[in-house]
């Protein structure tokens, strides 16, 4: 492996690492959340919302990431977000009562998207084209483990050490992803290139930016596509418990199919990367997840009594072509305004948040009732993702001729 190789790679392997922040954060306390509403008093909707309160915040500190590591630079922002994020944690740990369960997991939502908004920013700092696509592909591939690894470690420390210990776990990653920030992030937004955190400037700057159709098209896309997914996760806890009589320690039913389809599209992405157009890639990637829908909604049609693995086996196909479209979508959108792909990031993922934090506290309880209203939810995201797509395509065209 060349330098240059090796180098791309640790530092895929660090801003994955940072990634995992808000995937670790929602994924890793769901087997735990019933017993955590019992000892805190609070009935499943309520608990419900120490989800939906994380996701909110998560959702608007993503405008604030991005704009101020345009100001201040990328490290500052890594390092000041990943130790609050261990003290947020801590506290979650300490919680004596519900309320201040949600101030904490507030507080968490607020520093959990730094790393994935930053990182996005890093990687079109230093790369271009096919390679930015390849170090994104491996960002992918690699952050896609934590789903997966989340609720099983969960579990895992719930059953052994009780629901505290899983926030002192998410406390022991920020501190450690702080540590390995300072010795090995470089900056890679330097002095010359910064833009200034004003307020005037920052409100100009989103308004730019939400202000251009194709923006709104593609953000719209990928946040459709992906609250396809993300419906399941919400729904996790009854999906898995209820409907096909798993064990809190057996969420790796779920999470680890549809977590290798999210590597396994990543990987194909890399691979294609150069080889395929952008448009090919995210062609296929449609195809492979309105098959998956298709089954999905065929599988629930013909039964009344859903079971493994027949039950989860097309959640691995839909994410593979998830996550095959996704990164040339990012690229995409990041690509409309060079100069502000810091605050392009934070709008694409405070819009994608802001649906799934809807998804999680609104539209996935009204459909975890039944298997079946799950994939019809799906497959209505999907559509929708797909019109958002085929009207961006459509204004390209228009353009162009």
């Amino acid at each position: 492996m060349s330098h240059s190789a090796r180098s791309h790679f640790g530092l895929a392997m660090l801003l994955a690492a940072l990634s995992t922040l808000g995937p670790f954060s929602i994924d890793t306390f769901l087997p735990a959340m019933q017993a955590i509403g019992h000892a805190l008093s609070a009935s499943p909707l309520q608990m419900q919302q120490a989800l939906t309160v994380y996701l909110l915040c998560y959702a608007v500190m993503m405008l604030w990431h991005g704009s101020i590591s345009d100001a201040v630079g990328r490290r500052p922002v890594v390092l000041v977000t990943t130790l609050l994020f261990s003290l947020a944690s801590l506290g979650c740990a300490l919680a004596p009562s519900l309320g201040w369960l949600l101030l904490c997991r507030g507080l968490q939502g607020l520093c959990g998207g730094a790393g994935l908004v930053v990182g996005r920013a890093i990687i079109r700092d230093k790369l271009d084209g096919a390679a930015a696509q390849r170090l994104m592909s491996q960002v992918t591939m690699l952050f896609s483990l934590s789903p997966a690894i989340a609720p099983v470690v969960g579990g895992w420390l719930f059953g052994a050490f009780g629901w505290h210990s899983i926030f002192v776990f998410m406390a022991l990653i920020g501190l450690a992803l702080f540590v390995m920030s300072w010795f090995a992030l470089d900056e890679t937004h330097h002095a010359h290139l910064r833009s200034p955190l004003a307020w005037r400037s920052l409100l100009r700057n989103y308004l730019e930016v939400l202000g251009k159709r194709d923006f709104q098209l593609l953000a719209a896309a990928v946040s459709c596509n992906f609250a396809g997914f993300f419906l399941y996760i919400p729904s996790a806890p009854v999906f898995l418990m209820q409907h096909l009589h798993l064990r809190p320690d057996q969420f790796l039913w779920m999470f680890g199919p549809a977590v290798s389809g999210i590597m396994f599209g990543a990987f194909l992405s890399g691979k294609m990367a150069g080889r395929r157009s952008a448009r090919e890639i995210v062609t296929l990637g449609y195809v492979l997840m309105f098959v998956a829908a298709g089954a999905n909604l065929a599988y629930n049609l013909s039964t009344s009594a859903p079971a493994m693995p027949w039950a989860v086996l097309p959640l691995a196909l839909y994410t593979t072509g998830m996550s095959l479209a996704a990164p040339s979508i990012t690229l995409n959108l990041m690509d409309q305004f060079p100069a502000l792909r810091g605050t392009v990031s934070s709008m694409q993922g405070f819009l994608q948040t802001m649906l799934s934090s809807i998804v999680a506290g609104v539209i996935a309880p009204l459909v975890w009732g039944s298997t079946l209203s799950l994939a019809c939810c799906m497959a209505v995201f999907l559509v929708l993702g797909l019109v958002f797509r085929t009207a961006y395509r459509r204004r390209l065209a228009r353009s162009v001729g």
